[in-house]
């Protein structure tokens, strides 16, 4: 896709990378349609001119549809994100991480964009002893959010889509960083603030490796992936997770960084390097980067109650709401 002004749908519009991504898509001069329920507010995205707020539900295959409608390209993000939050109310999950991804295919399909990207996840390889975890390795989910990350992967390759329509699945590592939609529930964003608020950081289960990847550059991946030649993306699957660190390793940067637990089972090293080939995108930020912007946030007062605030913390806010 050039780079010349487009019309671009973003599901999860409002979420974590979708309230970092869109701003950078207006900044390019595209037109941009955000997607999103805006459980955490609709002020985390400022208000421009080309850009079109829709609050609605991924469930609503009329809304999905019409706001395809004319796109030039449609960006998947929007999900339940990460596994407490999914299993907090499994159907819920289901519905909008799967059932509605049927919604996406069929937007896709009415509007014949030159782009579609989904956002799957690097969780869809389970737990490995390989320590290079490449794009065409055997998917092992663990958990119904991991499953279904990859059955969406499934539909996708299967949907009889306009042949118009160039489609990429990403495969991101665990994003850090600072966003105006802040997650508090990340492993090295949860490190950092404790840290900052508790003096203390705790790590359970240490020598287990996790890739992660910093939301500025989440946020080129996805604009590297819109703008590159159809012929090195098309049904292309990409792993996006740099910075393969252990916890105790993350833990250690974090106080170094700072200058002042979480228990998962999952352990592995995301292998990149088919993305850097293709199309020459590596990460251009450490993890430094990410710890410190949330460093600057926190003591510009930008963080109000990190630990307990339900807006930084998916399966919280989840709770409050009761969302069904």
């Amino acid at each position: 896709m050039k780079k010349e002004s487009k019309t671009i749908l973003v599901t999860g519009g409002g979420g974590y990378v979708g309230s970092a991504l869109v701003p950078a898509l207006l900044q390019q001069g595209h037109e941009v349609r955000a997607f999103d329920l805006f459980l955490y507010g609709e002020e985390v995205l400022d208000a421009h001119s080309r850009l079109r707020k829709i609050k609605a539900d991924l469930r609503d295959r009329t809304a999905l549809v019409e706001a395809g409608k004319g796109c030039d390209a449609i960006l998947h993000l929007a999900c339940i994100s990460n596994d407490p939050s999914f299993e907090l109310n499994p159907a819920l999950g289901k519905g909008i991480n799967l059932d509605a991804f049927d919604h996406v295919l069929e937007s896709v399909r009415q509007a014949k964009p030159e782009r579609f990207i989904y956002a799957s996840s690097s969780s869809i390889y389970g737990v490995k002893s390989d320590p290079n975890v490449v794009e065409d390795t055997t998917p092992e989910p663990l958990t119904d959010y991991s499953k279904f990350k990859l059955e969406c992967e499934v539909r996708l390759a299967k949907a009889d889509l306009p042949p118009e329509t160039c489609w990429t699945i990403i495969r991101p590592a665990t994003v850090c960083g600072y966003a105006r939609r802040l997650r508090l529930d990340l492993v090295v964003n949860i490190l950092t603030i404790n840290a900052l608020i508790n003096g203390v950081i705790r790590v359970f289960g240490g020598p287990q490796l996790r890739p992660n990847i910093e939301i500025g550059d989440m946020v080129r991946a996805y604009q590297v992936l819109l703008e590159a030649p159809r012929e090195k993306v098309h049904r292309q699957a990409f792993n996006a997770g740099y910075h393969n660190l252990s916890l105790d390793e993350i833990a250690l940067l974090v106080k170094k960084t700072i200058g002042d637990p979480t228990h998962d089972p999952r352990s592995y090293h995301v292998n990149s390097d088919k993305i850097a080939r293709v199309l020459g995108f590596r990460a251009q930020n450490g993890l430094d980067v990410a710890i410190r912007s949330l460093v600057e946030a926190y003591r510009a007062g930008k963080i109000k109650d990190g630990l307990k605030n339900p807006l930084y913390h998916n399966i919280k806010r989840m709770q409050e709401l009761n969302l069904s």
